[in-house]
């Protein structure tokens, strides 16, 4: 309101006497033909009216906008704008370059700093690119290498579960497998004068059913029949204490295995009060010294636990697995096998009957056999399965003959000529 009353006050006012505006004294040119025009001095005067309300004047103050506000059109207009009125009212050429050159240094720092403020997006894909292209050309490498990329790390899923000790998993069977050749058995029965391979086959039948009774882990069960073959090879045992060695066997083994292991009284129950507790307590101290009591002996169920694993085998082909193998425990052949060598080829052999493969990369690396070294051995399982030695004792067919196994017993045998040709072509 104040820029539009000026005018009517100074209208009264004689031409010669009129005020000089800031760009007529800077350029310092004022000629007849300025004073002359009537109709341009309410133009100038509008115009300086408006240069000084407007705060982005080139030759004001400091400027309030946004950072991207002059990379726009929209200051350029205001200045063409000025330009067009500026025609009109024949300014100086010296005021239009100063206006020009303020215009364009300003435009030229706001563009530099907001250049300055915007992430660079262009740089940040050399930065990325090189992982994925590394992992690529691993990928890449691999495939040549026909073992490597078949193996598969199968402790990975539970690294996370603590009570799994999967860190350790691969380190502890291989120390297993180191102490197999310190338990390996020697042909023991040849200086046992009263005792034979079917008295012991007879023993280990009864500690299967003792073993379903207390309702015993499995690896209780292998551990006790290893504690009575090494005992028998440094002690000349007679047939009336071989159940005292037997009850005492699975009481040092529950010891080691279970968290609640039977008592003492459990054991003179189970053997019909044919022995007294001071015989049973006599015979655990006369195992452990004897054994030195070093008595963390391998055992097959431990390693067919693992294998299974490797090979992600169901629980009813495990199962099948671990009938095969504690059908090895009456047999005194099967004592002096190496139990890594016996567990890997019951494994095999289940697989075979189930159809679901041969022996993969994966399981002959965590195992260390091939499948060439285990063929032997599979062959001779499947004969046991066919012909039993022992038909008379069925403690542990029985035992696998129920639905909770799976009746894994009830298995037809793999014809000899079929498991010849299956083997060969795995």
């Amino acid at each position: 309101m104040a820029c539009s009353q000026r005018p009517r006050e100074r209208m009264p006012l004689p031409r010669n006497a009129k005020m000089l505006t800031t760009k007529q004294s800077r350029a310092g040119k004022v000629g007849p033909a300025t004073e002359n025009v009537d109709p341009e001095k309410p133009l100038l005067q509008e115009e300086s009216c408006h240069a000084k309300r407007s705060s982005s004047s080139p030759q004001g103050g400091p400027k309030k906008r946004s950072a991207f506000g002059d990379i726009t059109n929209a200051h350029k207009n205001q200045v063409v704008a000025g330009k067009k009125e500026a025609v009109k009212v024949a300014p100086p050429k010296a005021q239009k370059a100063h206006n020009a050159l303020g215009v364009a240094k300003n435009n030229e720092i706001n563009l530099k700093k907001s250049m300055k403020k915007t992430p660079p997006t262009a740089p940040a894909d050399p930065k990325v690119n090189p992982v994925p292209e590394k992992l690529v050309s691993v990928q890449e490498l691999k495939p040549p290498e026909e073992r490597v990329p078949a193996v598969e790390d199968i402790d990975k899923e539970q690294l996370g579960d603590p009570y799994a000790n999967a860190e350790y998993a691969k380190e502890i069977f291989e120390y297993m497998r180191e102490r197999e050749e310190k338990f390996m058995l020697p042909d023991y029965m040849e200086k046992q004068t009263d005792i034979s391979g079917d008295m012991r086959a007879i023993l280990v039948d009864w500690m299967v059913e003792v073993q379903e009774n207390f309702e015993l882990n499995h690896e209780t069960l292998y551990l006790a029949v290893k504690l009575v073959d090494h005992y028998l090879v440094e002690v000349v045992s007679m047939r009336e204490k071989l159940q005292l060695i037997g009850s005492t066997a699975i009481l040092i083994a529950s010891k080691f295995e279970e968290r609640c292991p039977p008592c003492v009284d459990d054991f003179l129950y189970i053997c019909d009060d044919a022995y007294k507790r001071e015989e049973l307590i006599a015979m655990e101290m006369s195992i452990l010294s004897t054994l030195k009591f070093d008595i963390n002996i391998p055992i097959p169920y431990r390693f067919l636990r693992r294998f299974a694993k490797c090979a992600r085998a169901t629980m009813e082909t495990l199962t099948l697995a671990r009938f095969l193998c504690e059908m090895t425990l009456q047999e005194y052949d099967y004592a002096r096998e190496s139990p890594s060598k016996l567990a890997a080829s019951c494994l095999l052999l289940a697989l075979t009957m189930k159809n679901l493969g041969g022996w993969t990369p994966t399981l002959e690396y965590y195992s260390g056999y091939s499948a060439q070294d285990l063929h032997p051995l599979v062959k001779r399982l499947n004969f046991l399965l066919t012909y039993q030695p022992h038909d008379k004792l069925n403690a542990v067919r029985s035992k696998y003959s129920h639905r909770v196994f799976f009746e894994v017993a009830k298995v037809t045998p793999m014809d000899m000529l079929k498991l010849e040709e299956a083997l060969t072509s795995c």
